[in-house]
């Protein structure tokens, strides 16, 4: 008998000391550094939705790395390039990056996410546009999804997101507004050349997620435009931290 409760009690400790040790795990938060400058997409992968892809090449839709402006560095760096003529007059321009255990993912767990996004945009201030400003008037969205954030196309012809991204200004389950491309050069000041400058913004995405039982995790990142004009824009570097809760 006192053999079985010593075999008991060894059992029960390493059973403690195994849950202890799943909630250490499960207690770090994921910090995630992307800068493209180093070079590569560092698994970003670029797309587009709400236009009918069927219907000519107007949309002038361009998604590479690229060398920045050089007047925003010192020396040649690249940033993630895309561009995109809104003539649907709702187009969204996105990046996306599966996540998974091998980037610290638990499976099953629900996390808190936090984004800091440094972008060169040449959309000026308080500018007036075509449907809306080319700054105020694109509106920057980050978030997050248990799955892949694809463009699927409708009956009715038009590429559509299959998450909830929102709409234009509304924030959606898989991706909140995080603010606008609005460079911060007063109009007049940036007419007539419109130059590229760097702006920062950090965001909580609104929607906590839960990574799926295998333990992957899609971030989402991208603009959904009310200006019907040429947007352009390199991201230069995305910081993301996810808060187990």
């Amino acid at each position: 008998m006192n053999k079985l409760k010593k075999l008991l009690r060894t059992t029960l400790f390493f059973i403690a000391v195994f849950i202890a040790t799943q909630v250490t795990i499960v207690g770090q938060t994921i910090e995630l550094d992307y800068d493209f400058r180093r070079g590569g997409t560092l698994g970003w992968t670029a797309d587009f939705a709400d236009y009918p892809p069927n219907i000519g090449t107007g949309y002038e839709l361009d998604a590479r790395l690229r060398f920045m402006p050089r007047k925003l560095t010192r020396v040649p760096k690249r940033g993630f390039y895309i561009q995109g003529h809104n003539r649907s007059a709702d187009l969204f321009m996105f990046l996306k990056r599966r996540l998974t255990t091998a980037d610290g993912i638990v499976a099953g767990q629900t996390y808190r996410i936090e984004y800091v996004i440094k972008l060169a945009s040449n959309a000026p201030s308080r500018c007036v546009g075509i449907g809306g400003a080319p700054g105020e008037s694109v509106f920057l969205k980050a978030g997050a999804s248990s799955i892949e954030p694809l463009a699927v196309l409708q009956p009715n012809g038009y590429l559509r997101m299959y998450v909830d991204k929102g709409n234009q200004a509304q924030s959606g389950a898989a991706a909140s507004v995080a603010g606008n491309i609005a460079n911060g050069i007063p109009c007049e000041q940036a007419f007539p050349y419109y130059p590229f400058a760097l702006i920062q913004r950090s965001h909580q995405h609104t929607t906590d997620v839960m990574a799926t039982s295998n333990g992957e995790l899609w971030l989402l990142v991208g603009t959904d435009s009310g200006f019907e004009g040429l947007t352009r824009l390199y991201y230069q570097s995305i910081r993301v931290k996810l808060i187990p809760l």
